[in-house]
């Protein structure tokens, strides 16, 4: 054999090799998930989407603070303003300390009567009391998110509030149904599955246990995102709506089938 064609014959089989081992190592960097999260996405128009990431922690908050909204009869604009309030205040977490004795998700002080530590830790507790707050404030459904959320928090930076309200106006809308958004989280770690936890959850949160069957489409839409919402505490791993369908395995939206009106929901066996 010359050579030249020895040569060539070990260059393409060293070139071959290459192609494999960067072929399997890009397979298996495939099959490595990424970080949870979440995406908030919303419409605006045909052509322009929206779109907020946030913390597994941070969409369960959000969609306590939904929930406790609509079971209070809130309009729309009482969740948004109740969401940019939190997400100023602590970033949509519910936090043990703060400036003096401000403590949890809005950062209510016991000294300032807003209820006691154990109370403000418990996050229906805090958007009740912010919801409370808020509808004894004369004129606040006429006012912008930022003046709305200073009449309750009389914060001493009473503009930071207005950064946070795309994202607010976002997620409420996703998990009131006011409008064609959706909340979807993906790579979640599930909690094991228990029926009696998302029942609770529910009538705490929402003042009822019905979340499946017929609904109504704003209603379906705020159920389905109130699940994916909370899907990793209780251990959620599909929810159908109106022929949509979010996963935990695919961590999105897809389309399904033709709309049918119908909210369906299932959990991950116990022993996953």
């Amino acid at each position: 054999m010359p050579r030249s064609i020895y040569y060539r014959r070990r260059i393409v089989a060293a070139g071959a090799l290459v192609l494999l081992v960067v072929g399997a190592v890009a397979l298996v960097i495939a099959r490595i998930p990424g970080p949870p999260g979440c995406t908030v996405t919303l419409a605006t128009a045909p052509d322009r989407v929206l779109e907020y990431p946030l913390t597994v922690e941070q969409a369960d908050n959000a969609a306590t603070v939904a929930g406790v909204g609509r079971k209070l009869g809130m309009p729309d604009h009482a969740v948004t303003v109740a969401i940019a309030t939190a997400m100023q205040e602590t970033g949509l977490r519910n936090l043990p300390h703060g400036d003096r004795d401000s403590l949890g998700l809005f950062q209510q002080r016991p000294s300032q009567g807003w209820g006691s530590e154990a109370q403000l830790m418990d996050t229906v507790y805090a958007s009740t009391a912010f919801y409370q707050r808020l509808r004894q404030q004369p004129n606040w459904t006429r006012l912008e998110v930022t003046d709305a959320a200073q009449l309750v928090q009389r914060s001493a930076t009473p503009l930071a509030y207005a950064r946070w309200e795309p994202m607010a106006r976002a997620a409420a809308a996703a998990l009131t149904g006011e409008a064609e958004a959706s909340l979807a989280c993906r790579n979640l770690k599930l909690a094991p599955a228990s029926p009696g936890t998302l029942v609770r959850l529910a009538e705490r949160e929402l003042g009822t246990a019905a979340l499946s069957g017929a609904q109504p489409p704003e209603r379906g839409r705020a159920l389905a995102n109130w699940l994916v919402g909370h899907a990793a505490r209780a251990g959620v791993d599909r929810v159908s709506a109106n022929g949509s369908s979010w996963t935990a395995e695919a961590g999105e939206w897809a389309e399904e089938g033709p709309p049918d009106g119908q909210l369906r929901l299932r959990q991950s066996p116990p022993d996953e």
